[in-house]
Order: structure tokens, then sequence, then C-alpha cells
């Protein structure tokens, strides 16, 4: 198989399975607050949707590094269906708990082994363009699984959208199940354990350890969007189509900015980039609580998907391009687990922010903070690395 149509047929899997974890997070969220339940069990349920991945990305990172891709995409694109099916199958309150856990473990098993092979499709060189198709795909699922599940609970009601959304990973594990799609043999596969292998080795190196924390403050500010929009959105009032519209208007947003990103990259690298991304996304925190309709809040919402789009290809195309040769796997393992350290920790404090505050803007407002933070921090690092090279036009 070619490697650009082995690309596209990876990126479409993957857009099915994201399509179910994105739209069961929204449907989670509003399930919850349709029962009455408190802005800190919604954080709750979110949290838990990170709780395993935080624990256990590594591992998983380090076995697909060892034993290839396919069995983790396979038992994730199985498990995730299942995650989907349990609200369809039992409503409740208890069975929203279940499959927040079960869709973000099993996303997670998906995701770690798909970020790993999609680096090692075509050549080195290919990897800022492969990336960038990946993450067009995210994008994709990251506006079809909001405005599923926003206009799924309006119209077909909340446990026909959930059975919808369960049906998707089913494709993904047919194609896997069946090999219809060669998976890149990782340089890693089927070698021994490394003896003295440290997990804080991969800290110790400097390029990599300012990704890491880079990725965690985008990833925060991803996250805080995904959490807090249908929360304010049902404060405010907006029907459960326009909140998914605000989501979806984002996704739009991150498959713009990616669809000219490689044009983009010519003119500016990678670093420069994610300090656009921070100062932009920065900004959107700021303006966010400020509104209360669905027009303005979906043009906040845009620009703060233009700003957080062009980031992710840009990390995952430097790690891959720094990690030592057979620990890709491990360190994207790193990345989800600082992710989902604050996919865990973010919706908690934010929603009991929000229920002993009574509004979400402070929440808003403390991610800005941090997001400009790292913007100046990651100017610095940009600006040290230009002039040790002796490249006196390379500064922002």
């Amino acid at each position: 198989m070619p490697p650009v149509r082995t690309l596209y047929l990876l990126m479409l899997l993957s857009v099915l399975n994201h399509t179910t974890f994105a739209g069961t997070r929204v449907v989670v969220a509003l399930t919850a607050i349709r029962l009455g339940e408190t802005p800190f069990t919604v954080g709750t349920l979110m949290a838990l949707y990170a709780l395993l991945p935080m624990l256990f990305a590594v591992s998983i990172g380090r076995l697909t590094d060892r034993f290839g891709a396919r069995a983790p995409m396979l038992a994730g694109s199985t498990l995730l269906a299942a995650g989907a099916s349990i609200p369809f199958l039992w409503p409740g309150i208890a069975s929203l708990y279940l499959s927040s856990v079960l869709v973000g473990s099993s996303f997670m098993l998906y995701h770690v082994a798909y970020q790993n092979v999609v680096g090692y499709v075509g050549a080195p060189e290919d990897r800022p363009i492969n990336f960038s198709i990946a993450a067009l795909g995210f994008s994709v699922s990251g506006f079809s699984g909001p405005m599923l599940a926003g206009f799924g609970i309006d119209h077909i009601g909340i446990p026909g959208t959930f059975l919808v959304l369960s049906l998707l990973p089913l494709v993904p594990l047919a194609v896997l199940a069946l090999d219809k799609v060669r998976l890149p043999r990782l340089p890693g596969h089927g070698a021994a354990p490394v003896p003295n292998r440290r997990l804080a080795d991969l800290f110790r190196h400097r390029e990599l350890r300012r990704l890491f924390v880079v990725s965690g403050l985008l990833a925060m500010a991803w996250d805080l969007f995904n959490f807090a929009v249908p929360i304010y959105g049902s404060r405010v009032e907006l029907s459960a189509s326009k909140i998914g519209a605000i989501l979806g208007a984002f996704s739009v947003a991150t498959f713009v900015v990616r669809t000219f990103l490689p044009a983009i990259s010519r003119r500016l690298t990678a670093w420069p980039l994610l300090v656009v991304s921070l100062v932009v996304a920065g900004t959107s925190f700021v303006l966010f609580p400020l509104f209360r309709t669905a027009a303005p809040l979906m043009a906040v919402a845009f620009f703060l998907g233009l700003g957080l789009g062009m980031s992710q290809p840009m990390v995952m195309s430097l790690m891959h391009n720094a990690t030592p040769p057979g620990r890709v796997g491990e360190a994207v393992g790193v990345r989800m687990t600082l992710v989902n350290m604050s996919q865990t920790g973010m919706p908690l404090l934010f929603g009991a922010l929000g229920s002993v505050l009574g509004t979400l803007a402070p929440a808003f407002w403390a991610m800005a903070l941090l997001l400009l933070a790292g913007g100046a921090f990651a100017k610095r690092y940009h600006d040290r690395r230009a002039k040790a090279a002796g490249a006196p036009g390379a500064t922002l």
C-alpha cells in the first residue's frame, strides 16, 4: 500500500474513533447537567476520561515501541464501542461514570499507537506533512463529534445518540482485524528491552522537556474549553444545538489553520508557531466569559481554534525528530500522561471553582494567564536557540 494511501486510511479510522470520543464527552456532560448534577460532578466525569490514561500512557507507549501498533489500536477500537454503548444499555448517572472511564482509556490505547505510527509513514522529512494531515482528521472529528452530539440529543434523544456514537468504532475495528491497512514497522519493534533505560532520561533532554511543558499548557487550554463550554452554555440558556455549534466552530477553525499549515510553516519554524499559538489561545480565554450569546461565542471559539489548531502538528513533528530511536512511543506516552493529568485535574479544579463561585470567569482568566506566560517562556527559548545558531533575523 503506498504511503499516502496508508496515511489517509489511518486518518479516516482515527476520525471515526475520535468522533465517538469527542461526541461522548459532550453527551455525558449535557446528560449530567440535565440530571441536575453540579459543575463539580460534571468535572469529575470529565476527569474520569483521563484518569487511567494518566497512569498507563507511558507503559502503553513502551509496549507499542516493542510490539507494534496493531494490537493496541484493535483493543482501543473494541473497548471504545463498548464504552459508548453503556449509557444506551443502562441509562443513569452510574453508567456515565463507567462510560467515561472506559471511553477515555480505550481511546488512549488507540491514540498512543496511532501517534507513534504516523511518524513512520514515508520518510522522516515527511513528518510535518504527516502530522498536519493527521491533525486535519482530528479537526474533522472534533467538529463532527460535538455537532453529532448536540443535534442527536435535540432530535433522537440521549440514548439514541449514545447508540449512534457506539457504532462508529466498529469500522476501524473491522479494517484493522481484517488487515486492510499495512502499518509501518516501528524502529524498536521486536527488540529486547534496553537495560537501565529510565523515564528521567527523556526529561533530561532539553528540547523534549520544553516540548512537554508547552504541550501540557496547550492541552490544558483545549480541555478547559471542551469542559467549560457545555456548562457555560447551559448557564446562559443556550440550546444543545447552539452549544454543539460553538464547539464545532472551534473545530472548523482548527481545520482551516491546519489546511494552510504547510504554507505557514515555510515562513515560520515550529517554535515561533508555538509562541503564536499560546498568545492567541490566551487572548481568547480573556474574551470568552465576556459574551452570553451564541454568535460572539462562536467567533471567540473560532479564534481559539486558529491558535490551538496549529500547535499539535508542530509538537508531534518536533517530538519525533528529538526523541532517541526506539523511544518515540514512550515519549508520546509521556506527553499523553501530561495531557491526561490536566484532563484529570483541571475539570475537578475548575468544576469546584464554578460550584463555589457560581461563575466560570475566573477559570477562563486563570487559563489565559498561564497561556500568556507560556508564550513568553517559548519565545525566550526560541530567541536563545536563534542567537546560538547565529541567525539574527530569526527572533520574533
